[in-house]
């Protein structure tokens, strides 16, 4: 008999305790949404993103939070639209206890600037675009062409991170231009000539390549005597002589560590259908 009285006890603790939570879940749920928290995790003094902004652009949205209850603010709804604007990199949101939204936001972070044909957009290390306006200036690698669906500029991603984290080629390179899929040029900040990379494949090689030729071969020919050098192809370095000399300046230190061997073609003849100044 003890036994019995005790699992009806037990049975009915159990059935009051379910009650008791579905209770407090519906009563929590129907209360109302009290405010709206943004949190931005990369905030800084140039910022696009400002809570007043995410507020402005969730009316404009239709994405309705304060005023009504708890259980009918649509948070997954509020978090897709948020991911789909061109300045976020992500977005968070849950309710906090007091009854306000909390949305935690990213500032989209750009790796690189794409200026392709009229258009000019910032890209981050996802492929994700965002149209360069006035208000936002971001130091990053310029990258210039006319892409396609099939060719795009993030593409040229691994190249570009390469040259960031190698403080020599980073302050080498100033501007990458995409002719075609397999003739991609960078204008250097030593002036007077222009590296042809080929495709953006194999770049670190191509990059040993072309600062071993810097290192052995412009310190005695002159960093006026080329106009175009070329690492395109392996275990070749293929240099164009130019036919007007012009004036140079070394802003960067040339010297580099490594040296990889290769054959240099350093009498490839000026190329006669470019236009003279």
């Amino acid at each position: 008999m003890k036994k019995i009285v005790r699992y009806i006890l037990l049975v009915v603790m159990a059935t009051l305790l379910v009650c008791g939570i579905v209770w407090a879940h519906g009563k929590a749920s129907a209360e109302l949404c009290t405010g709206i928290d943004v949190v931005i995790s990369n905030a800084d003094s140039s910022s696009l993103v400002t809570e007043q902004g995410i507020k402005d652009k969730m009316n404009r949205l239709g994405l309705k939070a304060v005023g009504k209850p708890v259980g009918k603010v649509d948070i997954h709804a509020i978090e897709s639209k948020l991911r789909e604007l061109e300045y976020l990199e992500s977005a968070e949101c849950y309710m906090s206890p007091s009854g306000h939204l909390v949305i935690k936001v990213k500032q989209i972070v750009p790796v690189l600037r794409v200026f392709d044909g009229d258009k000019s957009y910032y890209v981050n290390h996802d492929g994700k675009q965002m149209h360069a306006v006035a208000e936002f200036h971001a130091d990053v690698p310029v990258v210039t062409g006319n892409f396609s669906p099939k060719y795009q500029p993030t593409r040229l991603l691994p190249l570009v991170e390469y040259i960031e984290k190698d403080p020599t080629l980073k302050s080498l390179v100033t501007i990458i231009t995409v002719r075609d899929s397999n003739n991609i040029f960078i204008t250097p900040s030593i002036s007077g000539h222009v590296v042809n990379m080929g495709s953006a494949d194999n770049f670190e090689n191509k990059f040993k390549k072309l600062t071993a030729f810097y290192k052995n071969v412009l310190p005695h020919k002159g960093y006026d005597y080329y106009d175009t050098i070329s690492v395109k192809w392996n275990y070749q370095v293929v240099a164009t002589k130019r036919a007007k000399a012009v004036k140079i300046e070394l802003p960067v230190d040339t010297a580099y560590i490594d040296e990889t061997p290769f054959d240099i073609i350093s009498d490839a003849p000026a190329d006669t259908t470019k236009k003279k100044n």
